[in-house]
């Protein structure tokens, strides 16, 4: 044991380098000046790699079967007895060995880079590419390798799509090649799929060679469509409409982004140029209404703002405007016409009739979009005089094309009084409705009235019990009651 530990002293201090020994001074300064003088040493002698010896750890010849299983032993054990072990056994043997050619030196490992220049760590190191040449087992399988490889035919590639697998579509460049994934992938009837291949197709191919081949495969060419909706591709899905000839559909996607504009005069003249889209007879009469009703609100909501700030209306000053009357339904405009200009001329743009006439608006609607306005402001002679027409013979009659239960109905709602009431509950002619909402709205004359056109005698005594005692109405039931010209069927 001495006589080895003598040996090491010997070869040591007979190397082309100093090294540090604790015979030493023990001066720390001294100590680092030393250290510092052997690595520069070190420095200026690695330069010439032939002048340096080159072995491994291990200390046997590297390449060989013995090295590559001891290198995989030492690499799995931990214990670090087994470490000092092998290195006592390098460095007692290594003049045994020949030099061996290596991609790394001890000169290396000190430097802490190899002969290309960059930096490692020393398990970096002795992880060299010639160990895994060597020892086969610590590869990964062949099998492994194969989910990145390009020789996957389009058919196990559209399968491995289906499984979630990754698969690499670049490979396949030819137009015929892309075109029999696609079809594949109808083939499989797998959304997701299709859509992943229409968006390969979409990044690789012209758009016009796109259009054509998709214009013959009608399952693709609805996935694409459906795809550009959703994602608002537009400029792309226009295209394809207007290369498909699908001219009323492409119309429809174009007006439709006026949501997008909110300036209003900016949507009226987007408005304006959509009027020479091709679209359909009916859709065509939309379109036209659309900015003809946009061009008037914008000149009634001037005038209305400018009459609000200066006070001028007395409806204004009293039901002040709670929103802008841009961008609203024909409806609502209506609705605002009747509410703040329902007794305008026909000839200015905001009168109701006028909005009647232009939109060609049913008397229904407009009769319950008046009534709902006037009815809100409580003003009842705009709506009695909503439903009194004159015959030919100056006779007057009321007539509701929307019925007068809704009417009542709508008064009951804005609390019109039981006077107002009563009065158009009388015009209903169905006897139980009619009957029903007098109950509901206590409108007693009106029951009192039809249970004598009834001569419901015991309908009538019925009431009797509901109403007030001493009132008008229990008076007017008792002289009905008395009455002996009635004949009563009961």
């Amino acid at each position: 044991m001495s006589r080895m530990k003598v040996d090491e002293e010997e070869y040591w201090h007979s190397s082309k380098c100093k090294a540090f020994t604790f015979d030493d001074d023990d001066d720390e300064l001294s100590q680092l000046k030393e250290s510092k003088r052997a690595v520069n040493s070190l420095r200026d002698i690695v330069d010439d790699d032939d002048d340096l010896e080159k072995f491994s750890w291990s200390g046997e010849p590297v390449g060989s079967i013995s090295w590559s299983v001891k290198e995989t032993a030492s690499s799995s054990s931990s214990a670090p007895e087994g470490r000092d072990s092998g290195l006592q056994k390098g460095s007692s043997s290594h003049a045994a060995f020949p030099r061996q050619t290596s991609s790394y030196s001890i000169s290396s490992f000190f430097k802490g880079r190899n002969k290309l220049g960059s930096f490692q760590s020393l398990s970096d190191a002795l992880s060299d590419t010639g160990v895994k040449s060597y020892a086969p087992e610590l590869r990964r399988p062949k099998a492994e390798y194969k989910d990145y490889s390009s020789d996957w035919s389009p058919k196990d590639t559209i399968r491995r799509m289906q499984r979630g697998k990754i698969c690499s579509l670049e490979r396949f460049r030819s137009l015929q090649e892309k075109l029999m994934l696609l079809d594949e992938a109808v083939a499989v009837h797998d959304g997701n799929v299709i859509t992943a291949i229409l968006i390969f197709l979409k990044r690789t191919l012209q758009r016009e060679i796109l259009f054509r081949e998709l214009e013959v495969r009608q399952v693709a060419l609805h996935h694409l469509i459906h795809f550009l909706k959703e994602t608002g591709k537009q400029k792309l899905l226009l295209d394809l409409l207007r290369f498909l000839d699908r001219t009323e559909e492409f119309a429809l996607l174009q007006y439709r982004e006026h949501l997008s504009i909110q300036d209003a005069e900016k949507r009226r003249e987007f408005l304006k140029s959509c009027i020479r889209l091709p679209f359909s007879s009916e859709d065509a009469v939309h379109v036209q209404d659309h900015y003809t009703l946009l061009e008037r609100q914008i000149i009634i909501e001037t005038n209305d703002r400018h009459l609000e700030s200066s006070g001028q209306s007395e409806i204004f000053r009293k039901y002040p405007r709670k929103a802008s009357i841009l961008n609203m339904p024909l409806v609502t405009t209506l609705f605002y016409s009747c509410f703040y200009h329902y007794t305008e001329s026909e000839g200015t743009f905001s009168s109701p009739t006028n909005l009647k006439k232009t939109f060609k608006i049913p008397d229904k609607q407009y009769v319950l979009t008046a009534l709902a306005a006037r009815a809100k402001l409580r003003a009842w002679h705009d709506v009695d005089a909503l439903f009194t027409t004159k015959n030919w013979l100056g006779y007057t009659k009321k007539r509701a094309p929307i019925g007068f239960h809704r009417v009542v109905e709508i008064l009951q709602k804005n609390s019109a009084p039981v006077q107002v009431l009563q009065e158009y509950v009388r015009l209903v002619e169905d006897v139980e409705t009619r009957l029903n909402l007098a109950m509901k709205n206590k409108c007693h004359d009106v029951v009192i009235d039809t249970y004598r056109d009834l001569k419901d005698r015991h309908q009538l005594m019925a009431y009797r019990c509901k109403v007030e005692r001493g009132s008008a109405e229990e008076d007017k039931i008792d002289n009905i009651l008395n009455n002996l010209q009635i004949r009563w069927k009961n």
